[in-house]
């Protein structure tokens, strides 16, 4: 226990340096933050005596002073001090840090599932049983990080679509992946996670505390790996479910919207939107392509061909960075960022393509 309070005790010097891990905001975090600062401790213990007799027995018995080394062989007693006195402070640091891992998880009895999917480069999340799903991209302007703009105070830290959790509630991750390895991770949480593609990894949190939390994928995944923030926002309990009622009620309008035709002026506004939060990190703010993502400003084969543009927004293209958008985009979106590709940067088609049409093809 004293060390356990050692460690509290050095908690705001530990803080102001800007050095150390955070306390964060849930009682597994300050746990795993005192169970660092107390091996931390001990560490510093050992090195300072072993350190410390290495460097007196160095001068105190140099050459310099006439020392002779002594000529000895084996002595039970110290082999037999120097063995257990490591294995005790070894498994005195063992039995905390197990009944911590043990905790960490543990992510049964939970209140409310959140599947938390990487993709690249964004995250979706999607609340099960409750008919709530919206991705989640950053939205830092890209005038910003082209250094067009000054950088706002969250630069790179900021997302158009937060997730929402309530404090209070233990919440558990199901966390998988569509494309390649991502990581979801937010150092006030102590939640750091993988998403690999065709496994679900398990986390959990309990947040103290109403607030906004940020994070990053902590995961090389690819060019915009540092373009692929976390945001959480916190909020009371009751304010948490408000949110989710009114969530499910746009999610049924949503729904409902799929069997009336669109004007064309709806289907471009919502279509700017889809295209500037998931397509313009590949195919840039402009259409104009970059590298391994084809134009699709001026892009001739979009132009003449509805059904395959059609066809590789729901089901991508072999071979290429182009995933599936099936199951990210409901038929909403996908007829609206279909419609908005075909219309803006000179394309002009005329084509306004209809929810209904998609919602067909989706069932083929």
């Amino acid at each position: 226990m004293a060390g356990l309070s050692g460690g509290t005790l050095m908690l705001p010097a530990a803080l102001a340096s800007g050095w150390n891990m955070p306390v964060g905001v849930t009682d597994l975090s300050r746990e795993i933050y005192t169970l660092h600062m107390t091996i931390f401790w001990i560490c510093v213990v050992i090195g300072v005596i072993v350190f410390g007799v290495m460097f007196y027995s160095l001068f105190k018995y140099r050459r310099s002073r006439g020392a002779q080394a002594a000529n000895f062989h084996e002595n039970t007693t110290v082999e037999v001090i120097w063995t257990t006195i490591p294995l005790l402070i070894l498994v005195g640091m063992a039995v905390p840090a197990t009944a911590t891992l043990k905790k960490i998880y543990d992510a049964s009895d939970a209140e409310l599932d959140v599947m938390i999917i990487g993709q690249q480069w964004r995250w979706r999340y999607e609340y099960l049983g409750e008919d709530v799903a919206f991705n989640s991209s950053m939205s830092t302007p890209r005038a910003q990080i082209r250094g067009e703009e000054p950088r706002g105070e969250h630069y790179l830290l900021e997302v158009d679509n937060p997730l929402v959790l309530p404090i209070n509630r233990k919440v558990r991750f199901l966390m998988t992946a569509d494309d390649v390895i991502h990581s979801w991770w937010v150092p006030d949480f102590a939640v750091k996670q993988d998403t690999i593609p065709g496994f679900i990894n398990e986390n959990w949190v309990r947040i103290n505390e109403p607030g906004i939390y940020r994070g990053q994928c902590a995961e090389l995944c690819g060019m915009d790996h540092g373009f692929m923030p976390i945001v959480v926002h916190a909020m009371e309990e009751e304010e948490f479910d408000a949110w989710l009622a009114e969530r499910k009620e746009e999610a049924e309008q949503e729904a409902l919207g799929v069997d009336r035709d669109w004007e064309m002026d709806e289907l471009m506004a919502r279509g700017e939107s889809v295209y500037a939060s998931i397509c313009a990190s590949c195919h840039q703010p402009e259409g104009e392509g970059a590298a391994a993502f084809p134009a699709l400003a001026g892009n001739q084969r979009l132009i003449d061909d509805l059904d395959w543009h059609l066809d590789i927004i729901i089901n991508g293209a072999s071979g290429t960075a182009m995933p599936a958008f099936r199951s990210t985009l409901n038929p909403v979106e996908i007829a609206a960022v279909t419609t908005w590709t075909r219309n803006a940067w000179g394309n002009e088609t005329g084509d306004a393509v209809q929810p209904a049409e998609v919602a067909e093809q989706l069932t083929q």
